[in-house]
């Protein structure tokens, strides 16, 4: 039986590769004051985006609870060999320690000798037997967005071939080892409410027509640099990505802005025309703290 794999809804993996590569996206929630909304379940980006414009209460988010994974993790065991779950960075989210918790919570497989065999553990037979204690390996991923995306996908092909649980999990930690990612923030204001700004505090107190060029390393959120324009921002972002002398995939995803992502990846593709390029959208909870007008670009480098 194969490898599956899970990943939380902060991997702003595209749906409809989600679907094809079987990958379970467990939602992280996204709260206007007393109301809660499941992430790509309950709202879309248009929507959640008109809403943190509109709506007088600014958005908070929330992990998934354990329940929530030990309900992704005992359904996919009937029909796994392994699980391999891999999640946005423990330094910006609770997510990693739900899944820990879930994980620790599964039942355990019956001994096959001793006193024990017998003594309240679930036998060994059936459909029964196997839910839940398949081994599941958990992976901080130490950024967000397509940055983890890419390793979720990459993780996911290796697995549909035949990968083991071992060797998927070795796929996915070669290339978050191997990842670039930049963002242009419109404002710092949305990063700095939701409580994420990292050590892109220095950048408070710019002046406000400055846009922020960030970065996500060590699993935090990191300056880069400051743009006096949005055009030159988006300029920096090209001029960031291409810095490398070999690439093996891009990703360009925006917020509320998908004509700077035809511009970026327009710029990426005439540089390196048989690079492959993929476009994503910036999600609800990623969009609580970065905001209307973000873009991200993503460069995959090369072995």
């Amino acid at each position: 039986m194969p490898v599956r794999v899970v990943t939380d809804s902060t991997a702003d993996l595209p749906p409809e590769i989600a679907c094809e590569l079987g990958i379970t996206v467990v939602p992280l929630k996204v709260l206007f004051g007393e109301e809660t909304y499941r992430e790509s379940v309950d709202i879309t980006p248009d929507r959640f985006f008109q809403m943190l414009r509109e709506h007088p209460v600014h958005p908070t988010t929330t992990q998934p609870s354990v329940g929530d994974f030990l309900e992704a993790y005992e359904r996919l065991a009937a029909d796994a060999d392994g699980i391999l779950s891999i999640h946005i960075s423990a330094k910006l989210s609770g997510t990693l320690g739900a899944a820990q918790a879930a994980r620790a919570a599964l039942p355990k497989p019956c001994p096959r000798e001793g006193p024990e065999a017998r003594a309240g553990w679930v036998e060994d037979e059936g459909p029964e037997a196997r839910a839940g204690w398949v081994p599941v390996e958990l992976v901080d991923s130490g950024t967000a967005s397509m940055a983890m995306g890419l390793a979720v996908i990459k993780a996911a092909r290796a697995a549909q071939a035949g990968a083991s649980l071992a060797e998927a999990t070795a796929v996915a930690r070669d290339i978050l080892g191997r990842f670039r990612l930049w963002a242009m923030l419109d404002t710092l204001e949305y990063i700095r409410r939701g409580g994420r700004i990292g050590r892109a505090q220095a950048f408070l107190g710019s002046v406000l027509q400055v846009k922020p060029i960030i970065t996500v390393q060590d699993g935090e959120v990191y300056p880069v640099e400051r743009v006096r324009t949005r055009s030159r921002a988006l300029q920096r972002l090209a001029e960031l990505a291409l810095s490398f002398p070999a690439a093996e995939e891009f990703v360009v995803l925006d917020a509320t802005t998908p004509e700077d992502s035809d511009w970026l990846e327009g710029q990426l593709r005439a540089a390196h025309p048989q690079v492959p390029v993929t476009r994503a959208r910036l999600g609800a909870v990623l969009g609580t703290h970065c905001g209307p007008g973000a873009v991200g670009v993503v460069t995959l480098l090369a072995p």
